[in-house]
């Protein structure tokens, strides 16, 4: 069980660019977890796998919480970092079933996805065309496709060759739970790709070049890490002055809200995604009426 916690853990700071200061909270909220798992609060020692784990003893251990005086926003807290841990593990083919489903949470304020504007989009994808080199041209093939299709880091560096077609202008993907979606692209990632297939990838392959299926690749000639994308574009919005955190869910989260902005319907949107459901997708409206308001008021001679 540990080591489920320990992987889920790396999965925040690599995958999600979580703080050192939120991967700790995680690991406080998730360790109290499995305290009261092994019986440090009275559970008993009733569960040796997390798939044991029914909504009967979660909704039990968020009573706990409760009477050892937390207040609801620590509570909620708690309860979205063990929703967290149990939809990782089921993303990781660890348990079938999320015991969380119907886990409920104290009533707190509302946390938006945060995403760049269309503006910091553009200065980040400049940056990469700025270096003539094939790392530059594997980066801004990257951030284009990255952009033009909202995929998960984890869906980007799994994609192989074959499953860009560019004559066709669409990227097809292995996404939650094994389902295979494709996602259009528009002509500059589309050119982007191309550039760096046919002038940059057989340079950073080396020897490497028939043993290697892996679209993109890092200068060793081996599959780029999830890790090795977010230090680029973590690099990548330094230099185009962006002091808000960038994440690669940074860049899903704009591409949903731009979507939608831009006047795209939700149903589009949530299957560009792929979310199961249409919920998920939901929150983006709220960043759009937000950015509305705020136009709203900076226009209108009354506001």
């Amino acid at each position: 069980m540990d080591l489920n916690l320990t992987s889920f853990l790396n999965h925040m700071a690599v995958e999600r660019g979580a703080s050192p200061h939120t991967v700790a909270a995680y690991r406080n909220d998730l360790g109290q977890l499995l305290e009261y798992v092994n019986g440090a609060h009275g559970a008993g020692n009733r569960l040796s796998r997390w798939a044991q784990m029914d909504q009967r003893f979660l909704a039990d251990y968020v009573v706990s919480l409760r009477a050892r005086g937390y207040s609801a926003t620590t509570v909620a807290r708690k309860i979205a970092s063990v929703k967290s841990f149990f939809n990782f593990l089921v993303e990781e083919g660890e348990i079938s079933q999320d015991p969380t489903d119907q886990l409920a949470s104290p009533r707190v304020g509302r946390s938006l996805p945060k995403a760049l504007s269309v503006e910091e989009v553009q200065g980040l994808l400049a940056e990469p065309y700025k270096a003539h080199t094939p790392d530059g041209a594997r980066d801004v093939a990257m951030l284009e496709l990255i952009y033009a299709s909202g995929l998960r880091v984890s869906e980007l560096v799994n994609l192989n060759v074959r499953d860009v077609n560019l004559a066709e202008q669409y990227v097809r993907c292995l996404g939650k739970g094994s389902k295979e979606r494709v996602v259009p692209l528009y002509n500059k990632a589309v050119d982007a790709v191309r550039t760096y297939v046919t002038e940059a990838r057989a340079k950073l392959l080396g020897q490497h070049q028939a043993a290697e299926t892996a679209l993109f690749v890092s200068h060793r000639g081996q599959r780029l890490t999830r890790q090795g994308f977010w230090l680029i574009l973590k690099g990548y919005a330094r230099e185009a002055g962006i002091a808000k955190p960038v994440t690669p869910h940074t860049l899903r989260h704009s591409f949903a809200t731009h979507l939608l902005a831009g006047g795209a319907s939700l149903r589009n949107v949530q299957e560009l995604l792929g979310h199961a459901s249409i919920a998920t997708t939901q929150v983006y409206t709220h960043i759009t009426s937000d950015h509305l308001r705020k136009q709203y008021d900076a226009a209108h001679p009354r506001a």
